[in-house]
C-alpha cells in the first residue's frame, strides 16, 4: 500500500481556506437573520395595528398562533446574530481578552487554526440551526395568517 504525504504548504494553504470559509458563513448567517428579523418585525408591527379591532374568533385564533409562532422565530432569529463572548477553548478572541502580552505570547507558539476552525465550526451550526428553525416558524406564521385572513372572507 503507497501511502502520500500532504506537503506543509498545502494544509497550510487548506486551514486558511477553511477558516476564512467558516467566517464568511457565520457572516451569512448574520445577514439572513438582519434580514428576517426586519421581516418578523414588520408583519408584527402590522398584526399589531389590528389587534383591537373586532374580528371573528377564527382569526384571532389563527393571528395569535402567527404572533407565537413569529415572537418564538424572532428569538431564535436574536440567538444567531447575540455575540457569543465566553470563550475557553483558546483559540479565540474572548479568551485572549482575558490574558496579558505574555500569555497571550504563550498562546501563540502554535498553530491554532485547527482549533479555530473547529471552533468557529461549532458555531456556525449553531447560528445555522437556529436560523432553519426561525424560518420554519415564519413559514408557519405565515400560513396561520393566511387561514386568519380566509376567516375574514368567511
Amino acid at each position: 500500500m503507497t501511502t502520500f504525504t500532504v506537503p506543509a504548504s498545502v494544509i497550510d494553504k487548506n486551514l486558511d481556506t477553511a477558516c476564512a470559509s467558516v467566517v464568511n458563513e457565520i457572516g451569512r448567517t448574520d445577514g439572513k437573520a438582519s434580514l428576517l428579523l426586519a421581516f418578523n418585525g414588520a408583519v408584527l408591527a402590522g398584526l399589531a395595528s389590528v389587534a383591537g379591532k373586532g374580528l371573528p374568533p377564527e382569526t384571532k385564533i389563527f393571528g395569535a398562533l402567527a404572533v407565537l409562532a413569529l415572537g418564538t422565530a424572532s428569538v431564535l432569529l436574536l440567538l444567531v446574530v447575540r455575540p457569543r463572548l465566553h470563550g475557553d477553548d483558546r483559540a479565540s478572541f474572548p479568551y485572549w481578552a482575558r490574558l496579558d502580552e505574555d500569555e497571550i505570547r504563550a498562546c501563540m507558539d502554535g498553530d491554532t487554526r485547527a482549533a479555530r476552525i473547529r471552533v468557529l465550526s461549532i458555531l456556525a451550526v449553531r447560528k445555522f440551526t437556529h436560523l432553519r428553525r426561525a424560518v420554519d416558524l415564519s413559514l408557519a406564521a405565515l400560513a396561520l395568517l393566511g387561514l386568519a385572513a380566509a376567516g375574514l372572507a368567511l
